[in-house]
């Protein structure tokens, strides 16, 4: 058991804290040590003091298509650790558009009248799959657990001069019925990763299952806390809101105190 230390990256819009990654645009060498290798998940904390671009992710194949071989698709999700009274995201579009009517839509500063507006709060649950076109709105505070990828498509950036890359980026759009946006219930799992949340009042333990690393190295995310320490057979660490554990193959937790924490399982 280990709590890993976040790796800080200011944006124009607020910051990213890569929290567990092995990522090389962001590697935690303590995290890499435990995985013994590349792990497919990479978790962040995301502040939007800002909106961000409209953008979108490449699947698998088509990160390898369009960026070479060695490269993975970005299927990610977000929960919501915080939410200004109007918060909002871009999620998916209102349609199943052509390349050409988007492309004029960009040229013509035209897009978010094809876009899906939602509204979110704390607590929420949303679902990126590759493909699916998103923003994160102002005022937000998210967790996020992703495919271990940083290629990201911007088609429209609201006029702040950063580059686009509109001819990829309609190349990866995909139109696919979206999972409504709501309270995250019990447990989430998708092709790449299933996430469970555990309510600690008291004690609550458990063995990490034996699988061989870097994907059987699982991730604890405290969501809130309040007097919480971990303990594994060589450590005691008094741990808080926003941190995350690294647990290795076959080691056994016990939590003692009041937490909300996020299991993250890379499939």
């Amino acid at each position: 058991m280990k709590k890993l230390n976040a790796i800080r990256s200011d944006k124009i819009w607020g910051y990213e804290l890569w929290i567990a990654s092995t990522h090389p645009n962001g590697l935690q060498k303590e995290f890499q040590e435990d995985c013994q290798g590349d792990h497919p998940l990479l978790v962040k904390v995301i502040q939007a003091n800002d909106t961000l671009s409209i953008q979108v992710h490449p699947d698998d194949a088509l990160a390898v298509e369009l960026e070479g071989e060695g490269n993975r698709g970005k299927t990610e999700c977000w929960y919501v650790l915080d939410a200004a009274p109007d918060a909002k995201l871009v999620y998916g579009m209102k349609d199943d558009y052509p390349s050409e009517v988007l492309a004029k839509a960009i040229t013509e500063t035209k897009l978010e009248d094809y876009l899906e507006f939602v509204n979110v709060k704390k607590g929420d649950f949303v679902f990126i799959p590759a493909g699916t076109v998103h923003a994160i709105g102002a005022g937000l505070r998210l967790m996020e657990v992703q495919q271990s990828c940083d290629l990201t498509y911007r088609l429209y950036d609201w006029g702040r001069g950063r580059e686009v890359h509109i001819e990829k980026g309609l190349k990866v759009i995909k139109s696919e019925e979206m999972i409504p946006v709501a309270p995250f219930g019990k447990d989430f799992e998708c092709q790449y990763f299933r996430l469970e949340k555990i309510d600690v009042n008291g004690e609550w333990s458990y063995t990490c299952p034996n699988r061989p690393k870097p994907e059987g190295v699982e991730l604890l995310y405290i969501i809130s806390s309040e007097d919480l320490t971990a303990c594994s057979e060589k450590d005691t660490i008094s741990v808080s809101a926003e941190d995350i554990l690294s647990v290795l193959p076959g080691e056994t937790v016990k939590m003692t105190g009041k937490a909300e924490i996020m299991r993250i399982i890379a499939k």
